[in-house]
């Protein structure tokens, strides 16, 4: 951090930090973390270079602020699955949740999925001390469902990661997806009924 940004900042320096993190978002979702440059996300904010490195110590000190802020929203829909609810209307919800998502913030799905196929190299300390203890409380909430009767029996982890694959397919590939459902035709409330269906018949005991 340089020791302007460490500095409390004005209102103008709020509202540019913020211009340069929309369009840096913008431009790491479309180009990844490896095709991005600083001069693209310079010609997107409408700033100079000068002026991004004023508020950033360069490229990666971007991408990372822009990954702290994603695991936050990312974690929250399986933060809210509750234990005390009903199984399969908790699992549906999940789903639903991240359809949403999808919907919303498409652009940060792609960051994630970019940097997850990078090998997640600035992403691996947020996997470890959020991600995965969270991954493990809910797999077993799921497990727990199962071994009392409420749902159907197949390996947890492995319906989580079928979540996370039908529904942030719809982001990380809109590009196919465009191409392949007839335009004015609403995808995310297409799959939600595919999936509620489908996710119903392999749960339901």
């Amino acid at each position: 951090m340089t020791e302007a940004s460490a500095r409390k900042p004005s209102r103008i320096q709020q509202r540019n930090r913020k211009i340069i993190m929309d369009a840096a978002l913008e431009v790491f979702s479309r180009y990844g973390y490896r095709g991005a440059t600083l001069d693209q996300i310079a010609e997107q904010a409408g700033l100079s270079k000068p002026n991004i490195l004023y508020y950033f110590d360069g490229k990666e000190d971007i991408h990372v602020q822009l990954l702290n802020q994603l695991m936050e929203s990312w974690l929250d829909p399986l933060e809210h699955m509750d234990p005390d609810g009903e199984p399969l209307t908790e699992i549906l919800a999940y789903v639903r949740r991240k359809l949403e998502m999808t919907r919303e913030f498409p652009r940060e799905s792609r960051l994630f999925a970019n940097e997850i196929l990078q090998g997640a190299p600035r992403m691996g300390p947020h996997l470890e001390s959020g991600l995965k203890p969270l991954f493990e409380r809910k797999t077993t909430v799921i497990r727990d469902w199962m071994t009392q009767g409420k749902l159907a029996k197949v390996d947890p982890r492995h319906l989580v990661f079928s979540i996370w694959a039908t529904t942030q397919h719809y982001a990380d590939f809109d590009a196919q997806v465009q191409v392949l459902i007839p335009a004015g035709e609403d995808v995310v409330d297409g799959a939600e009924t595919y999936l509620e269906t489908l996710f119903t018949k392999l749960l339901t005991p």
